[in-house]
Parts: C-alpha cells; sequence; structure tokens
C-alpha cells in the first residue's frame, strides 16, 4: 500500500478521517469530482442527500479500479455539498457509510469539506474528488 493514514499526536483524535496521509508510491490518480449519476449517466438518490453521497463514493470506487487502485490507495478527499449546514452532516454520514458498508472498505482519509452555492446541475445536492497514490 502507498498510503499510510494516521491521527498525529498534538492535532485531535477523530475516528471519521484521518488527519494525515504518508504517501510514498510513484503514480499519482487525480479522480474528477463525482456526482450522483449511474454508469448510464441516470440520476441516482433525487433530493437524497444519503443516497447522492453514497453514488459518488461508488462512482470513485469505479474510477479508482480503472486505474488499478482502490480506497486503500486514496490520498485525500474533497467533498462539495450545496448549501451546507451542519445538520447535513448525518446524512453525509450516512451516504459514507453505506457506501463503505457496500465496497467492504473504511473511508477515513484525510478530507476537505466544503459548502458550494450549486453544482454543475441543478439537481445535484454533494460531489466528491479525490487524489490517490499507486506504486
Amino acid at each position: 500500500m502507498a498510503v499510510t493514514l494516521i491521527n498525529p499526536e498534538g492535532l485531535p483524535q477523530t475516528e471519521a478521517y484521518r488527519q494525515l496521509s504518508i504517501a510514498t508510491g510513484s503514480r499519482l490518480v487525480f479522480v474528477a469530482g463525482q456526482v450522483a449519476r449511474d454508469a448510464d449517466g441516470n440520476k441516482v438518490g433525487q433530493g437524497d442527500l444519503a443516497a447522492q453521497t453514497e453514488q459518488c463514493y461508488l462512482n470513485v470506487a469505479t474510477a479508482l479500479a480503472a486505474a488499478g487502485g482502490s480506497f486503500d490507495d486514496v490520498a485525500k478527499v474533497t467533498i462539495y455539498v450545496v448549501d451546507y449546514t451542519l445538520g447535513k452532516m448525518p446524512l453525509l454520514v450516512e451516504g459514507i457509510g453505506r457506501a463503505a458498508g457496500r465496497l467492504g472498505v473504511t473511508l477515513a482519509p484525510p478530507g476537505t469539506l466544503v459548502g458550494v452555492a450549486a453544482l454543475g446541475e441543478p439537481d445535484l445536492l454533494v460531489e466528491v474528488e479525490a487524489v490517490a497514490v499507486l506504486d
């Protein structure tokens, strides 16, 4: 594995994600922001933030697999949420948890959550992009 995730002493110890990603691999993989569309381009989870988040993570996993990687190789994720409020966090966590269960992985790389006014299409509630490092 080319990525080691840790919570170093001196920073908050959270189980939701790791504060630090140490990458030693030789190939960088940049996954474009993934949205709630299936392989045929159909909308998934209309108006449902948890369902859309789950689909975003499944799409990221599909992209990583195409590069020969998986979420074990992810060094960082960025999550963009339309009109973010703290009340939306449980739905994000639910969607991430469902994706993790379906993928059989722990999803805890360092991440950044960004509240945005809108995404590329009006029915999109969330978008997830990732950077991975492969040997």
